[in-house]
């Protein structure tokens, strides 16, 4: 028989370090850029992202407090997210830093003017989604009560792709390296191997 570590959340998990986010993992990073009413620049990673529907695309990321990448999707309802590789990894932590400089700057990232929203693109990204924000969430737990937790939705009403990354029309998602959030202070991912699988039916 399986011999089982057991746990309720609301009484601790009971190990040297939270399970759930290495659980839960890989995730795929939200690097995301918006700006403020006044126009500041902001650029955040959340790892707490993903993508929820095809047509029309809609993705969104998950914020553990009101911080400014939700102010300002709020205020503007505009955001962007871009890509995060391998190659850009260490860049994309130094924007994590909690302050109230202009993570673009911080970071020494050049940026590409947006089509359809006003926040920037990461130029050094390989993919980038401009998002309308669709929904914005604050999370609750069983009991009903709020969490200081806040889901960003969005529409991807223009997507970018570096055609270096397209084979035959094919996107290559191990070819753009992206990196993935585990669990743990420090792990983190590059996409591996590739296996093909195809649904019945």
């Amino acid at each position: 028989m399986t011999d089982f570590h057991s746990y309720r959340p609301a009484d601790g998990h009971g190990l040297p370090h939270d399970p759930l986010n290495a659980i839960v993992a890989p995730r795929p990073i939200g690097w995301v850029s918006t700006l403020s009413t006044e126009g500041k620049r902001n650029l955040a990673p959340y790892s707490f992202f993903n993508l929820f529907n095809y047509r029309p695309p809609i993705i969104g990321f998950c914020s553990v407090g009101w911080k400014d990448s939700v102010a300002n999707a709020k205020a503007t309802g505009e955001f962007v997210w871009n890509l995060a590789t391998r190659d850009l990894a260490e860049v994309m932590n130094t924007t994590s830093a909690m302050t109230d400089a202009d993570e673009f700057d911080l970071a020494g990232l050049e940026t590409h003017p947006s089509e359809t929203v006003t926040p920037p693109r990461v130029a050094a990204s390989p993919v980038h989604f401009e998002c309308k924000v669709t929904q914005i969430v604050q999370l609750t737990a069983a009991d009903g009560s709020d969490i200081d937790s806040w889901m960003v939705l969005g529409q991807a009403m223009a997507i970018h792709i570096d055609k270096a990354l397209l084979e035959n029309g094919i996107y290559q998602t191990t070819r753009a390296r992206p990196i993935l959030r585990g669990g743990g202070p420090a792990d983190y991912f590059e996409v591996g191997e590739k296996f093909l699988m195809r649904r019945p039916g």
